[in-house]
């Protein structure tokens, strides 16, 4: 199960499990036609390899029903990746409690309620299960412009951690932290592409992460090379930001 999976980075993490062989159920808030549903294909017996579902993971007993809905198409859930978040920038002074409480309420309550729903499913399975979340680097360095998202971002890594003593050893939770990732979301936040390759100049590896970055890396801590693995807050995020006092000595 994907959680935001019908479009940018959560597609993505969609796409690649499906070719990595997975079935693969994803979820929007809004309804989904086919062309939300990634590369549907059909496999022995005429089983659907991915599905869509409807939810708004903010609400508890939606977010349990996405579980039960999964089971119901494929008869296990193995993985969850607690994608869905993000937030529009606005300053905390000028922004309304609601506004504040919805980001909240999107980037940690609903990882928290999608993870307890399916730990609940996954500590009956014999293999357990594997967890992750999608978190940011705005949950460990400061965010301005969008502070409670961040705000949410780094409770959602401390979580993590915490759910990780809870639920071992029959369920490994883990999260990534991604950088700067080319998407069309990216592109609106930023201002258009020559505002991207301006601030791509000032990652160390040169570029903006792909979303196959970060699938990538969810495919590895869904799977037993990751075995060992729990816990943890894997920073993808090219190198990260050079300190702004270099910058500074540098120009003077």
């Amino acid at each position: 199960m994907v959680t935001g999976g019908t479009r940018g980075i959560g597609r993505c993490i969609a796409e690649s499990f499906l070719k990595a062989g997975a079935q693969v159920a994803v979820c929007g808030r809004s309804a989904v036609t086919g062309e939300d549903i990634p590369s549907v294909r059909r496999t022995a017996g005429d089983v659907r390899s991915a599905v869509a579902f409807v939810a708004d993971v903010r609400d508890a007993q939606q977010a349990s029903s996405l579980v039960t809905q999964t089971v119901e198409a494929f008869g296990r859930l193995d993985v969850l990746v607690n994608n869905a978040g993000g937030s529009p920038e606005v300053l905390v002074s000028d922004a309304s409690p609601r506004f504040l409480a919805s980001i909240v309420s999107l980037n940690l309550l609903a990882p928290l309620y999608c993870a307890k729903a399916a730990n609940a499913l996954m500590q009956e399975q014999v293999t357990g299960g594997s967890i992750i979340n999608i978190s940011s680097v705005s949950g460990i360095r400061p965010s301005p412009g969008t502070a409670a998202y961040g705000a949410s971002k780094a409770g959602l890594i401390n979580l993590t951690q915490s759910l990780a003593i809870e639920w071992a050893p029959k369920v490994r939770i883990n999260c990534v932290s991604a950088g700067m990732v080319a998407t069309q979301a990216a592109d609106d936040h930023y201002g258009g592409d020559s505002k991207m390759a301006a601030i791509a100049a000032t990652v160390p590896l040169g570029r903006f992460g792909r979303p196959e970055d970060i699938s990538d890396i969810c495919l590895f801590l869904a799977s037993p090379l990751a075995g060992y693995v729990t816990g943890t807050n894997l920073v993808a995020h090219g190198g990260g930001e050079a300190p702004a006092f270099l910058a500074a000595a540098r120009s003077h």
